[in-house]
């Protein structure tokens, strides 16, 4: 090819070569954007929206509020069993009082005390938003529960949050008697490039939430559920994740529900049945 040529031609390539490189680059910055969808209020107004969803703060020791949990009547004894939610990428921890309903629901409110972690960010939480600040703010959360009293804690990931669950399943082993995971991905990573086939997305990707491997020293209890026809981390993630872990596990597949299409019903059975399965594999442990 001749010299004039190649010049002509690489001057071609150069311009979108260099819009390429500038959109990677744009992406790069604006990432946490693409990933984390928060909502914020006032902590003034959460309190009065939190009361009509019979839930009340959760503060740490500090006295600082780190989320929600369900309210308790006075007189009422404190369920057996602790079960801390880590949300979806969107809204606020508030927005997923369906799991208080549904699992208060189980035996009258008798086997599971609710809370709801605010991640940094957040309703009407400070605080940066990436996975090193989830996981840090996480176990103080694990530290201030157990601190309290002795009775066991469950973790419940949901799509994003099965990161962080799984994160503090690995980091706080003593801590962390079982795992709920729904619609969850094996690794972020896998995500990314999916939706992204055409970046570079694991290598761009600063948080990387990988599932499979923060279970791999884990053996607890795991129960998951899949939507079948998920359209944002697919069924294949969460089947992938299920495959991948060795401990005791369980799966439940909602074979015509997409990724925000749950049923989420107090009727619904999976309720009952990752509760009995959760709570069996703690006393075959004991």
């Amino acid at each position: 090819m001749r010299p004039v040529i190649k010049s002509r031609l690489f001057r071609l390539l150069q311009v979108p070569l260099l819009a390429y490189v500038g959109f990677c680059a744009f992406v790069g910055v604006c990432q946490r954007s693409l990933i984390y969808h928060p909502t914020h209020e006032s902590e003034s107004a959460l309190i009065r929206d939190a009361g009509a969803e019979h839930c009340e703060p959760w503060r740490d020791a500090g006295h600082a509020m780190i989320g929600w949990k369900s309210a308790r009547t006075a007189g009422q004894p404190a369920a057996p069993n602790r079960l801390v939610v880590f949300c979806g990428n969107a809204g606020s921890a508030l927005d997923r009082a369906y799991y208080v309903r549904g699992f208060e629901h189980y035996v009258a409110g008798e086997k599971w005390e609710v809370y709801l972690f605010e991640y940094p960010g957040y309703g009407a939480r400070a605080g940066r938003i990436s996975e090193s600040s989830f996981i840090d703010a996480g176990e103080k959360a694990l530290e201030s529960l157990a601190a309290t009293d002795s009775r066991p804690i469950y973790l419940l990931g949901e799509s994003l949050g099965s990161g962080l669950a799984c994160a503090l399943a690995e980091r706080r082993p003593a801590n962390v008697a079982g795992l709920f995971l729904l619609t969850p991905y094996a690794r972020l990573g896998d995500v990314a490039a999916q939706q992204f086939s055409y970046l570079p997305a694991r290598l761009m990707l600063r948080d990387k939430w990988d599932n499979v491997a923060a279970l791999r020293a884990c053996r607890g209890p795991v129960a998951m559920l899949i939507a079948g026809q998920d359209e944002v981390v697919t069924a294949a993630q969460g089947r992938i994740l299920y495959e991948e872990y060795q401990g005791p596990k369980h799966l439940w597949t909602d074979p015509d529900a997409g990724h925000n299409a749950i049923d989420f019903s107090a009727s619904a059975p999976w309720w009952h049945e990752v509760s009995d399965f959760l709570l069996g594999g703690a006393a075959r442990r004991r």
